[in-house]
């Protein structure tokens, strides 16, 4: 890896700005199919199919009959098995079990989707160390993710008690830091592609930009303690929920904190509670962004705005469906949309 001026310190060569940022943005991609996909498999209830982590033979899927038996075998060991699915044919096990190994897979080629065109652009000399850190860094995140996943995916498996599901609070952590990494590489992309030419931002809108990109953060968090409980099967009415604002069944888990995590109906509150405050949010960013930014910021805030929008609105129409699977993933594929164009808003205000 190169530096092309020590007083500079770019943070890309500029003849290999424009296919890094492509490739940047390749990656991009493939994190949010990871997250679309990892919706699928936990709206599937397939997450607990593959009760072992082989993070290099597990690249394999069953290729015999027996070897499809022996993987049955072990996934009938475990709590979700014997509680819910007895009975469950082999078939149906198949049906969840690649969609398990599907995810899986995916995380290991995006490791290969960003290693391998580093290495090459390196070799080229079109990598500076600025940008060979955080590259570096954005492989050891999906590593870390990785070990992540499966420490979320254990905690499904029996233990102590016979839990159907993994933990709600493991899930929000996973989720969470699949966000992160995904706004690290997009904001990376966004970098490389649109250069670092001096410019004198507004501080007071990118302080707002950043705040609402934050608050996305947080309803994507509470968006996975809603899936972590199930909590999308309850209460399928809107506005009103159990006939009131709020729930009756709020407050009844003990010590109170707890029903913030734990209790479905409360989960699915907050959520809503959430989706009113981003979608407040959007409204006043885009007002702020139209008054005083500039038409590239005004643009970017509109985005938002319409993204944020459909977003409430296909949330609704998924919570009174009762979550079908397909409503269920196009809701959080939207949802890391809106994320995207969160951080977009905040990269360019600064």
């Amino acid at each position: 890896m190169s530096d092309v001026s020590k007083n500079t310190d770019p943070l890309v060569v500029p003849a290999a700005s424009r296919p890094i940022a492509l490739w940047l943005f390749i990656v991009t991609a493939f994190l949010v199919a990871m997250i679309v996909v990892g919706g699928a498999t936990r709206l599937t209830d397939s997450g607990l199919s593959i009760t072992e982590w082989k993070p290099v033979t597990g690249a394999i899927p069953p290729l015999s009959e027996a070897a499809w038996q022996a993987e049955f075998e072990k996934y009938q060991q475990i709590p979700e098995y014997r509680l819910q699915n007895r009975g469950m044919s082999l078939s149906e096990f198949k049906s969840i079990y690649r969609w398990e190994w599907g995810h899986r897979l995916l995380g290991r080629l995006i490791g290969f989707v960003v290693l391998i065109p580093m290495l090459v652009f390196a070799f080229k000399g079109q990598i500076t160390r600025r940008l060979g850190r955080r590259l570096l860094l954005l492989l050891g995140f999906g590593a870390f993710q990785g070990a992540l996943g499966w420490w979320m995916v254990s905690s499904g498996l029996g233990g102590l008690d016979d839990r159907l599901d993994v933990s709600a609070y493991r899930l929000a952590t996973h989720m969470g830091m699949a966000l992160l990494i995904l706004g690290f590489a997009f904001w990376t992309a966004l970098d490389v592609y649109q250069g670092e030419s001096p410019s004198q931002p507004d501080r007071r809108f990118a302080r707002m930009a950043a705040g609402f990109m934050a608050l996305v953060w947080v309803q994507a968090i509470l968006g996975a303690f809603v899936a972590g409980t199930d909590a999308g099967f309850i209460n399928n009415t809107w506005p009103m929920m159990d006939g009131g604002f709020l729930p009756d069944a709020y407050g009844r888990l003990s010590p109170f904190w707890r029903n913030f995590f734990e209790n479905p109906a409360a989960a699915q509150f907050d959520h809503r509670i959430g989706a009113y405050l981003v979608f407040i949010g959007a409204i006043v960013v885009t007002l702020t962004a139209w008054r005083r930014a500039t038409p590239p910021l005004k643009k970017a805030a509109g985005l938002v705005l319409v993204l944020v929008c459909a977003q409430v609105l296909l949330g609704i129409w998924t919570l009174l469906a009762v979550t079908p699977v397909p409503l269920g993933i196009a809701h959080q594929a939207l949802g890391a949309l809106v994320f995207l164009s969160a951080v977009r808003l905040t990269h360019n205000s600064r």
